[in-house]
């Protein structure tokens, strides 16, 4: 899948969809490879596809999260939340946005068992197939709207303070109007000063592993 680049002619005729191949991924992944490293530095892809430049970053990050933390469970969950959260992807298509989602889960999931298959945390994985499911989005990047919808795109920031979670929602047309940060990168945080515009909604803190779909909509 990672490898094809057209997957019919007809896709690309209507959507314009050709997936970027292995060896550009890397080459623009060198040109920030310092943000790569950082489990907080968020990317955003505005037309994911299968999800192979996500899935490349958070390989990355994984790997050295996995030497980091191999043998700190509580560690490596707390901060594979993380990293879970700071990758975001829209895409026309909604058979792309299922792949996408399933691809970021299971290559989580490969990497935290192959460490911790003993005492897999349950909780913690659904939080992380529920921060998955908010960050991947079907919906047009040009428009800025959800697929099949009016509804605005709406990106979730989580912040994460000790063991708990912070969430605000934003609108991603918000994100890109606001003054303050038109000439700073909007999903590569380099350390200085984030400014953002007021947020949609805001949830109360809850524990990195127990966020619920039922109680955290």
């Amino acid at each position: 899948m990672e490898d094809k680049q057209i997957k019919t002619r007809d896709r690309v005729a209507k959507f314009g969809e050709v997936n970027t191949a292995k060896k550009e991924i890397y080459e623009m992944l060198n040109l920030v490879d310092n943000e790569t490293q950082r489990f907080d530095s968020r990317f955003l892809e505005p037309a994911c596809g299968d999800g192979n430049f996500l899935i490349t970053v958070l390989k990355k990050k994984l790997e050295i999260l996995s030497i980091k933390f191999k043998k700190n469970q509580y560690e490596y969950e707390r901060n594979g939340f993380v990293i879970i959260g700071s990758l975001y992807g829209i895409d026309i298509l909604e058979d792309n946005i299922k792949a996408t989602r399933k691809r970021i889960y299971e290559n989580f999931f490969k990497f935290y068992s192959n460490l911790f298959s003993k005492n897999l945390n349950h909780n913690f994985l659904t939080s992380i197939n529920f921060v998955i499911e908010k960050n991947i989005i079907h919906g047009d990047a040009i428009t800025l709207k959800q697929a099949n919808s009016n509804d605005p795109i709406v990106f979730s920031e989580w912040g994460l303070i000790n063991n708990k979670v912070k969430r605000r929602d934003f609108t991603m047309n918000d994100l890109l109007n606001y003054e303050q940060i038109k000439s700073t990168p909007l999903f590569s945080d380099t350390g200085s000063d984030v400014f953002l515009p007021r947020s949609q909604k805001e949830y109360p803190l809850i524990d990195f592993d127990k966020i619920k779909l039922k109680n955290n909509e």
